[in-house]
């Protein structure tokens, strides 16, 4: 009972962390020190380098978009040790054509038996060039 609250209070965290990754800084309290990131373009381990990549999101962010959100759909237990997030990103670069980003993909967070997470796996519904690909094209309005 009580690792299942455990789980729900990392779950609520993640509610609350997420939408707002690229305006402010998230939890850091749920993840172990030698968390294992990996995304399409990105694979580390370690908590500080972890934190460097959200600081890096926030940094580029602020920098290159207008607009920019992490839409969160979706956080649950999908098996024992495992919480799935889905999600959307979406934005307008800062360009004269005001280009769009949009893309979806989903977190994979695996967790131990102090309910800490030790790996978060990013999956994307199209691949990097893709999205790069969406800077070069005219947004709408």
């Amino acid at each position: 009972m009580e690792t299942q609250l455990q789980v729900q209070q990392v779950i609520q965290t993640l509610k609350q962390d997420l939408p707002t990754l690229f305006e402010k800084d998230i939890s850091y309290d749920i993840y172990t020190q030698d968390i294992y990131f990996q995304d399409p373009v990105n694979k580390f381990k370690w908590k500080f380098n972890y934190r460097i990549i959200f600081w890096t999101l926030r940094f580029h962010a602020r920098l290159f978009f207008s607009q920019i959100y992490f839409d969160l759909h979706e956080v649950y237990q999908s098996a024992e040790d495992t919480i799935l997030a889905k999600w959307t990103v979406r934005g307008v670069l800062r360009v004269p054509w005001k280009a769009k980003l949009f893309f979806n993909g989903y977190s994979t967070y695996k967790f131990n038996q102090d309910n800490l997470i030790y790996e978060h796996i990013d999956t994307w519904d199209r691949k990097p060039g893709e999205i790069l690909r969406q800077f070069f094209h005219k947004g709408g309005n």
